[in-house]
């Protein structure tokens, strides 16, 4: 217990070193998330909160409703794919320079109860996914991954009639009701999903992670505490936070 206790002290002084003391008034920060991303600044999030007494809200907004947090706030930090980050700093909503922090690997699944197909091996999962009725997978980061290692694969014709694209919501859900078969998507999102069982991830270079960054917003009220976030989440410290929610931090 005494080991647990020293352990636990050392983790929270390791927060508290990546940021000057706290004010007199602790800070309120909003982090806009994506998807993918969700669980991991989640678990962030509720470590942050605890080290520094500053109050972390984490959403996942989508379409006019981000944009108008984005452009107007309440809002502090953004977490996202490279590719729309960058489109942000265009934009003018983004200011310095995102941050690399999480990679979330490629999960498959199916519904529960169904039959887990083997997927141990780059040609077993190509029979798996050739046997398969139907394949989901969304339009986003980890369904444009999925695709390039199933066109790697050579299959991109043959599986192109049975593909189901899914337009709002993880792809668990589709699965769960029933939509398709097979379903591809990043694992932390997979992972215990109700009405879905996890199978693993797909062998070797087909397992093409999704990269996601955070960046400090032109409208943030609290830059300084938002600056000091985006410090933990890239700290020794915030590793074993990420792998919790299955995914990797960002090499640097």
């Amino acid at each position: 217990m005494r080991a647990d206790a020293t352990f636990a002290a050392a983790f929270v002084w390791g927060i508290l070193s990546l940021f000057p003391l706290a004010a007199a008034q602790a800070a309120e920060l909003t982090i806009l998330t994506n998807q993918g991303a969700t669980p991991g600044v989640r678990e962030l999030a509720a470590a942050f909160e605890r080290a520094s007494g500053n109050k972390v809200t984490v959403l996942q907004e989508t379409g006019p409703a981000l944009e108008q947090r984005l452009a107007n706030g309440p809002a502090d930090l953004i977490t996202s794919n490279p590719g729309q980050i960058e489109g942000f700093i265009k934009k003018g909503w983004v200011v310095g320079t995102p941050v690399p922090f999480a990679l979330a690997g490629l999960g498959v699944s199916v519904r529960a109860g169904a039959p887990k197909p083997d997927i141990s091996t780059v040609e077993a999962y190509k029979a798996a996914l050739l046997a398969a009725k139907s394949i989901g997978y969304s339009r986003g980061c980890s369904g444009t991954n999925a695709a390039a290692g199933i066109k790697e694969l050579g299959l991109a014709e043959a599986l192109k009639a049975k593909t189901v694209f899914t337009e709002d919501g993880p792809v668990v859900e589709a699965l769960a009701k029933g939509d398709f078969e097979i379903g591809i998507q990043q694992t932390n999102i997979m992972v215990g999903a109700p009405g879905t069982d996890y199978v693993g991830a797909p062998p070797g270079s087909l397992n093409k992670p999704c990269p996601s960054s955070v960046a400090l917003l032109k409208v943030s009220k609290e830059p300084d505490a938002a600056r000091a976030m985006i410090r933990f989440m890239v700290s020794p410290e915030a590793a074993p936070l990420l792998r919790k929610t299955y995914v990797e931090p960002a090499k640097p």
